[in-house]
């Protein structure tokens, strides 16, 4: 096919496995060839191709064999089946500080990074003006690299990887350690890469990210390749792997009527709780005279799940008990991120929507709509109900940061939230 740079046609990678090492050495010399191994299966049958330009993510849970897949393409390991095919000067970023020498200066460091990759020292040289008015560590390049924070050492690694001229790059989950501007500047460098032709595979747990800079991604799971097409699209399939919602054998579960009719008031034996990343450091506390007995947060298509796209219309479920009749209960619900910092919530009080007629044993569900505009990244839910006696609060149910949301973007604005600013421009001339 024309332009494709990256060919990878039924890759395997099994390795043996022992028990004891010293099983490997007794295989090793055995007359009788004793097997002593069991066999671990890495990869199974992994087939796609990248074109020339293309961004191309790759995503999984870990062990999903993401890492695996990049060192066979970069040929830092060999596969057991299969074959891989590039065309073009490949500059891979695997691990931090993968090809560093410690004891070794940035400057001596860059140099044999470029010396691996098939660059002459005069070379490399020459491009260490460029390396280092990248990575933006200082003096600190004249230093031994065992001294850096692991953000300078992405710094410099990812300023030497996109400054040999590559054709094909490749990142692993290496930008996660920068801070925020210096992720800033490698995705602008990514665009820049895009734009001169060259290709970028990219494998990160962000998939925000995913969504917005790459053109296609792949989802591995178990070895094994579960999509490859539109990121949205692998993303929500990824999206119900991580809630126990697919079947390796069978593709995407059937999920149970009660588990994502939400409209339903009586509890059922089904939790949408279990369909939901749950956070398992919560905070819990209350005198149970009324209790969350189950939660969800529903998308637009009405799945339970903990990811949801910017934008969207979604829905958070309680689902409650009241073991002693309770009046005015007051329900509610906050978004924090992962500093603790309150960002969004609101409660049935302040909403006006009080329920008044209560009794013992009562159950039902108080659904919160409203629409995601938060900026992609990570946030945790917490839940509450409590009522006044009085002038005083009592507090039935709590669980704090319950739960973690996912927002998904193909764009962020500035600040927290999006200001869903509408722009005219009028009388240009």
């Amino acid at each position: 096919m024309d332009n494709v740079v990256v060919d990878v046609q039924h890759i395997n990678k099994v390795y043996n496995t022992y028990e004891r090492e010293i099983d490997r050495f007794r295989e090793a010399v055995s007359f009788r060839q004793k097997n002593l191994h069991g066999r671990f299966t890495a990869l199974e049958d992994v087939c796609f191709q990248v074109r020339k330009g293309e961004c191309f993510g790759i995503i999984g849970t870990n062990g999903s064999g993401k890492s695996t897949l990049l060192k066979i393409i970069t040929g830092v390991l060999q596969p057991s089946g299969g074959t891989v095919a590039t065309d073009g000067k490949i500059s891979a970023l695997l691990e931090l500080g993968a090809g560093f020498n410690g004891d070794y200066t940035g400057i001596e460091n860059i140099i044999l990074n470029g010396k691996i990759m098939g660059f002459s020292e005069e070379e490399m040289k020459s491009r260490i003006p460029m390396i280092a008015e990248f990575a933006e560590i200082g003096d600190f390049i004249n230093m031994p690299v065992k001294i850096y924070s692991s953000g300078m050492f992405a710094r410099l690694a990812f300023a030497v990887a996109i400054n040999v001229s590559p054709d094909i790059l490749i990142i692993d989950e290496a930008l996660s350690v920068g801070d925020i501007f210096f992720q800033t500047k490698c995705y602008r460098k990514f665009d820049e890469f895009r734009e001169q032709g060259k290709t970028i595979l990219f494998v990160s747990h962000d998939l925000g990210s995913v969504i917005k800079y790459c053109n296609r991604c792949m989802l591995l799971h178990h070895g094994k390749q579960i999509a490859v097409g539109d990121c949205k699209e692998t993303v929500d399939i990824y999206r119900k792997i991580l809630v126990n919602q697919y079947d390796e054998d069978n593709g995407l579960k059937q999920a149970k009527e009660e588990e994502t009719k939400i409209d339903e008031p009586v509890h059922t034996g089904a939790f949408w709780k279990e369909s939901v990343l749950q956070n398992p450091n919560y905070v819990e506390y209350g005198d149970q005279s009324i209790v969350i007995e189950d939660f969800g947060i529903i998308n637009k298509d009405g799945e339970i799940s903990s990811m949801l796209m910017k934008g969207d219309d979604y829905t958070i479920a309680v689902r409650f008990r009241m073991n002693k009749a309770v009046s005015d209960p007051i329900f509610a619900f906050t978004i924090k991120d992962p500093k603790g910092t309150e960002l969004c919530g609101t409660n049935t009080m302040l909403e006006g929507k009080t329920l008044t007629k209560t009794h013992d044993g009562m159950t039902g569900v108080v659904k919160f709509k409203q629409r995601m505009l938060l900026q992609g990244g990570q946030y945790f839910l917490s839940l509450g109900v409590t009522s006044y006696a009085g002038e005083e609060l009592a507090v039935h149910h709590r669980l704090y940061d319950i739960c973690h949301i996912q927002v998904l973007s193909d764009y962020n604005t500035i600040g927290v939230y999006d200001v869903e600013s509408a722009i005219q421009y009028e009388g240009v001339k």
